[in-house]
Protein backbone atom coordinates (compact mmCIF):
# COMPACT_ATOMS: atom_id res chain seq x y z
CA UNK A 1 0.00 0.00 0.00
CA UNK A 2 1.68 3.19 -1.17
CA UNK A 3 1.40 6.53 0.61
CA UNK A 4 -1.51 7.84 -1.51
CA UNK A 5 -3.59 4.67 -1.13
CA UNK A 6 -2.84 4.63 2.60
CA UNK A 7 -4.00 8.23 2.96
CA UNK A 8 -7.21 7.36 1.08
CA UNK A 9 -7.66 4.31 3.36
CA UNK A 10 -7.41 6.48 6.49
CA UNK A 11 -9.61 9.22 4.99
CA UNK A 12 -12.33 6.68 4.10
CA UNK A 13 -12.47 5.29 7.64
CA UNK A 14 -12.60 8.79 9.16
CA UNK A 15 -15.34 9.76 6.69
CA UNK A 16 -17.41 6.68 7.57
CA UNK A 17 -17.19 7.51 11.28
CA UNK A 18 -18.21 11.13 10.70
CA UNK A 19 -21.07 10.23 8.32
CA UNK A 20 -22.47 7.53 10.64
CA UNK A 21 -22.26 9.84 13.66
CA UNK A 22 -23.96 12.67 11.76
CA UNK A 23 -26.69 10.35 10.45
CA UNK A 24 -27.46 8.81 13.84
CA UNK A 25 -27.58 12.28 15.40
CA UNK A 26 -29.84 13.64 12.70
CA UNK A 27 -32.50 10.93 12.60
CA UNK A 28 -32.79 10.67 16.38
CA UNK A 29 -32.26 14.32 17.28
CA UNK A 30 -35.79 15.01 18.54
CA UNK A 31 -35.87 11.84 20.65
CA UNK A 32 -32.40 12.23 22.20
CA UNK A 33 -33.15 15.91 22.86
CA UNK A 34 -36.33 15.02 24.77
CA UNK A 35 -36.00 14.87 28.61
CA UNK A 36 -35.78 11.30 29.91
CA UNK A 37 -39.06 11.48 31.83
CA UNK A 38 -40.93 12.59 28.67
CA UNK A 39 -39.47 10.14 26.18
CA UNK A 40 -42.18 7.55 26.85
CA UNK A 41 -44.64 9.91 25.14
CA UNK A 42 -42.42 10.51 22.12
CA UNK A 43 -44.10 9.08 18.96
CA UNK A 44 -40.96 7.06 18.12
CA UNK A 45 -40.11 5.92 21.64
CA UNK A 46 -40.61 2.24 20.79
CA UNK A 47 -38.16 2.63 17.90
CA UNK A 48 -35.34 4.62 19.53
CA UNK A 49 -35.40 3.25 23.09
CA UNK A 50 -32.48 0.89 23.98
CA UNK A 51 -34.78 -2.14 23.78
CA UNK A 52 -36.48 -0.94 20.59
CA UNK A 53 -35.80 -2.47 17.18
CA UNK A 54 -33.54 0.42 16.14
CA UNK A 55 -31.88 1.05 19.51
CA UNK A 56 -31.38 -2.65 20.21
CA UNK A 57 -29.95 -3.13 16.73
CA UNK A 58 -27.38 -0.39 17.24
CA UNK A 59 -26.20 -2.11 20.42
CA UNK A 60 -25.85 -5.47 18.66
CA UNK A 61 -24.05 -4.10 15.62
CA UNK A 62 -21.78 -1.88 17.74
CA UNK A 63 -20.82 -4.80 20.00
CA UNK A 64 -20.10 -7.07 17.01
CA UNK A 65 -17.88 -4.39 15.45
CA UNK A 66 -15.84 -4.13 18.65
CA UNK A 67 -15.54 -7.90 19.06
CA UNK A 68 -14.51 -8.36 15.44
CA UNK A 69 -12.00 -5.52 15.62
CA UNK A 70 -10.40 -6.90 18.79
CA UNK A 71 -10.42 -10.53 17.63
CA UNK A 72 -8.87 -9.96 14.21
CA UNK A 73 -6.16 -7.70 15.63
CA UNK A 74 -5.20 -10.16 18.38
CA UNK A 75 -5.22 -13.03 15.86
CA UNK A 76 -2.88 -11.11 13.56
CA UNK A 77 -0.57 -9.86 16.30
CA UNK A 78 -0.20 -13.06 18.33
CA UNK A 79 -0.83 -15.83 15.80
CA UNK A 80 0.21 -14.14 12.50
CA UNK A 81 -3.28 -14.57 11.07
CA UNK A 82 -3.42 -12.98 7.57
CA UNK A 83 0.25 -11.96 7.96
CA UNK A 84 0.86 -12.55 4.24
CA UNK A 85 -2.10 -10.40 3.24
CA UNK A 86 -2.04 -7.32 5.46
CA UNK A 87 0.63 -5.59 7.52
CA UNK A 88 0.11 -5.21 11.26
CA UNK A 89 0.20 -1.41 10.93
CA UNK A 90 -2.82 -1.34 8.60
CA UNK A 91 -4.72 -3.88 10.68
CA UNK A 92 -4.13 -1.78 13.79
CA UNK A 93 -5.67 1.19 11.99
CA UNK A 94 -8.66 -0.98 11.00
CA UNK A 95 -8.92 -2.17 14.63
CA UNK A 96 -9.00 1.46 15.81
CA UNK A 97 -11.66 2.26 13.19
CA UNK A 98 -13.97 -0.57 14.27
CA UNK A 99 -13.36 0.12 17.97
CA UNK A 100 -14.28 3.76 17.44
CA UNK A 101 -17.34 3.18 15.26
CA UNK A 102 -18.64 0.41 17.55
CA UNK A 103 -18.67 2.54 20.72
CA UNK A 104 -20.38 5.38 18.85
CA UNK A 105 -23.20 3.02 17.86
CA UNK A 106 -23.41 1.71 21.42
CA UNK A 107 -23.62 5.30 22.68
CA UNK A 108 -26.73 5.83 20.55
CA UNK A 109 -28.03 2.41 21.64
CA UNK A 110 -28.08 3.71 25.24
CA UNK A 111 -30.07 6.75 24.04
CA UNK A 112 -27.68 8.74 26.25
CA UNK A 113 -29.21 7.20 29.35
CA UNK A 114 -26.57 5.86 31.73
CA UNK A 115 -27.27 4.07 34.96
CA UNK A 116 -26.48 0.97 36.99
CA UNK A 117 -23.95 -1.59 35.83
CA UNK A 118 -24.27 -0.47 32.22
CA UNK A 119 -22.79 2.90 33.12
CA UNK A 120 -19.65 1.12 34.34
CA UNK A 121 -19.39 -0.66 31.00
CA UNK A 122 -19.92 2.59 29.13
CA UNK A 123 -17.25 4.54 31.00
CA UNK A 124 -14.90 1.58 30.73
CA UNK A 125 -15.53 1.68 27.00
CA UNK A 126 -14.73 5.41 26.94
CA UNK A 127 -11.50 4.72 28.85
CA UNK A 128 -10.60 1.96 26.37
CA UNK A 129 -11.18 4.26 23.38
CA UNK A 130 -9.19 7.15 24.88
CA UNK A 131 -6.34 4.90 25.99
CA UNK A 132 -6.39 3.35 22.51
CA UNK A 133 -5.76 6.78 20.99
CA UNK A 134 -2.83 7.28 23.37
CA UNK A 135 -1.58 3.78 22.57
CA UNK A 136 -1.69 4.51 18.86
CA UNK A 137 0.48 7.60 19.39
CA UNK A 138 3.00 5.57 21.40
CA UNK A 139 2.92 2.77 18.81
CA UNK A 140 3.90 4.98 15.87
CA UNK A 141 6.84 6.38 17.84
CA UNK A 142 8.49 2.94 18.10
CA UNK A 143 10.88 2.15 15.21
CA UNK A 144 9.60 -0.76 13.12
CA UNK A 145 10.43 -2.84 10.08
CA UNK A 146 8.48 -2.45 6.81
CA UNK A 147 6.31 -5.39 7.91
CA UNK A 148 5.39 -3.54 11.11
CA UNK A 149 7.50 -5.62 13.51
CA UNK A 150 8.95 -3.65 16.40
CA UNK A 151 12.73 -3.27 16.20
CA UNK A 152 14.68 -4.44 19.22
CA UNK A 153 17.19 -2.17 20.90
CA UNK A 154 20.08 -4.25 19.54
CA UNK A 155 18.66 -4.06 16.01
CA UNK A 156 18.44 -0.27 16.17
CA UNK A 157 21.93 0.00 17.65
CA UNK A 158 23.20 -2.31 14.89
CA UNK A 159 22.17 0.29 12.32
CA UNK A 160 24.70 2.72 13.75
CA UNK A 161 28.18 2.72 12.26
CA UNK A 162 31.50 4.21 13.22
CA UNK A 163 30.73 7.56 11.65
CA UNK A 164 34.28 8.91 11.57
CA UNK A 165 35.63 5.69 10.03
CA UNK A 166 32.88 5.63 7.41
CA UNK A 167 33.63 9.20 6.37
CA UNK A 168 37.40 8.60 6.45
CA UNK A 169 36.98 5.62 4.11
CA UNK A 170 35.09 7.75 1.62
CA UNK A 171 36.62 11.21 2.05
CA UNK A 172 39.94 12.23 3.48
CA UNK A 173 39.42 14.61 6.41
CA UNK A 174 41.91 16.27 8.75
CA UNK A 175 42.12 15.45 12.46
CA UNK A 176 40.36 18.63 13.57
CA UNK A 177 37.35 18.01 11.32
CA UNK A 178 37.28 14.36 12.37
CA UNK A 179 37.17 15.46 16.02
CA UNK A 180 34.19 17.74 15.34
CA UNK A 181 32.39 14.77 13.72
CA UNK A 182 33.28 12.51 16.65
CA UNK A 183 31.98 15.08 19.12
CA UNK A 184 28.62 15.09 17.35
CA UNK A 185 28.48 11.30 17.08
CA UNK A 186 29.36 10.75 20.74
CA UNK A 187 27.26 13.60 22.15
CA UNK A 188 24.41 12.52 24.43
CA UNK A 189 22.00 14.90 22.68
CA UNK A 190 23.51 16.36 19.49
CA UNK A 191 21.67 19.41 18.19
CA UNK A 192 21.24 21.33 14.96
CA UNK A 193 23.72 23.83 16.41
CA UNK A 194 26.41 21.14 16.25
CA UNK A 195 25.53 20.44 12.62
CA UNK A 196 25.79 24.12 11.72
CA UNK A 197 29.19 24.24 13.42
CA UNK A 198 30.35 21.28 11.31
CA UNK A 199 28.95 22.92 8.18
CA UNK A 200 30.96 26.09 8.86
CA UNK A 201 34.06 24.01 9.54
CA UNK A 202 33.70 22.17 6.23
CA UNK A 203 33.27 25.42 4.35
CA UNK A 204 36.27 26.96 6.09
CA UNK A 205 38.40 23.97 5.07
CA UNK A 206 37.18 24.37 1.46
CA UNK A 207 35.69 20.89 1.15
CA UNK A 208 33.98 20.37 -2.23
CA UNK A 209 30.22 20.97 -2.13
CA UNK A 210 29.45 17.34 -2.95
CA UNK A 211 31.67 16.10 -0.10
CA UNK A 212 30.09 18.59 2.33
CA UNK A 213 26.62 17.35 1.49
CA UNK A 214 27.70 13.72 1.86
CA UNK A 215 29.32 14.27 5.26
CA UNK A 216 26.37 16.28 6.57
CA UNK A 217 23.96 13.59 5.37
CA UNK A 218 25.89 10.88 7.23
CA UNK A 219 25.99 13.01 10.37
CA UNK A 220 22.24 13.71 10.23
CA UNK A 221 21.47 10.02 9.64
CA UNK A 222 23.61 9.15 12.66
CA UNK A 223 21.79 11.73 14.79
CA UNK A 224 18.46 10.34 13.64
CA UNK A 225 19.46 6.84 14.72
CA UNK A 226 20.58 8.14 18.11
CA UNK A 227 17.17 9.74 18.57
CA UNK A 228 15.48 6.49 17.55
CA UNK A 229 17.42 4.60 20.20
CA UNK A 230 16.41 7.11 22.89
CA UNK A 231 12.81 7.07 21.67
CA UNK A 232 12.69 3.29 21.61
CA UNK A 233 13.76 3.06 25.25
CA UNK A 234 11.21 5.67 26.33
CA UNK A 235 8.32 4.31 24.26
CA UNK A 236 8.91 0.72 25.32
CA UNK A 237 8.66 1.88 28.92
CA UNK A 238 5.50 3.90 28.22
CA UNK A 239 3.97 0.98 26.32
CA UNK A 240 4.26 -1.21 29.44
CA UNK A 241 2.42 1.42 31.47
CA UNK A 242 -0.16 1.80 28.71
CA UNK A 243 -1.11 -1.88 28.90
CA UNK A 244 -1.78 -1.40 32.63
CA UNK A 245 -4.50 1.13 31.73
CA UNK A 246 -5.86 -0.29 28.47
CA UNK A 247 -6.27 -4.01 29.18
CA UNK A 248 -8.08 -3.86 32.56
CA UNK A 249 -10.67 -1.42 31.22
CA UNK A 250 -11.15 -3.63 28.15
CA UNK A 251 -11.68 -6.70 30.37
CA UNK A 252 -14.13 -4.84 32.63
CA UNK A 253 -16.07 -3.71 29.58
CA UNK A 254 -16.11 -7.23 28.13
CA UNK A 255 -17.31 -8.86 31.37
CA UNK A 256 -20.10 -6.32 31.87
CA UNK A 257 -21.19 -6.58 28.24
CA UNK A 258 -21.46 -10.37 28.60
CA UNK A 259 -23.53 -9.89 31.77
CA UNK A 260 -25.67 -7.26 30.03
CA UNK A 261 -26.33 -9.53 27.05
CA UNK A 262 -27.10 -12.46 29.35
CA UNK A 263 -29.60 -10.43 31.38
CA UNK A 264 -31.18 -9.08 28.19
CA UNK A 265 -31.70 -12.58 26.83
CA UNK A 266 -33.00 -13.78 30.21
CA UNK A 267 -35.69 -11.09 30.06
CA UNK A 268 -36.68 -12.23 26.59
CA UNK A 269 -35.27 -9.39 24.48
CA UNK A 270 -34.28 -11.13 21.23
CA UNK A 271 -34.36 -8.20 18.81
CA UNK A 272 -35.86 -9.26 15.43
CA UNK A 273 -35.34 -13.00 15.88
Amino acid sequence: MNKQIHSAYIALMVLIILVVTAYLSYIGYTYYNTPLEERFYHPEHKWFKPSGVYGHGLGIVGTLLILFGVTIYIARKRYNFLSKIIRLKYLLEFHIFLCTLGPIMILFHTAFKFGGIVSIAFWSMVAVVLSGVVGRFIYIQIPRTLEGRELTLNEVKGLKTDLATTIQDEIEVDDQTKQVILNISNAEKPSSKDVRKLKRELKRKNFPKEDRHYILKLVKDDMSLSKKIDRLLLMQKLFKYWHVAHLPFALIMLVIVVIHVGVTLAFGYKWIF
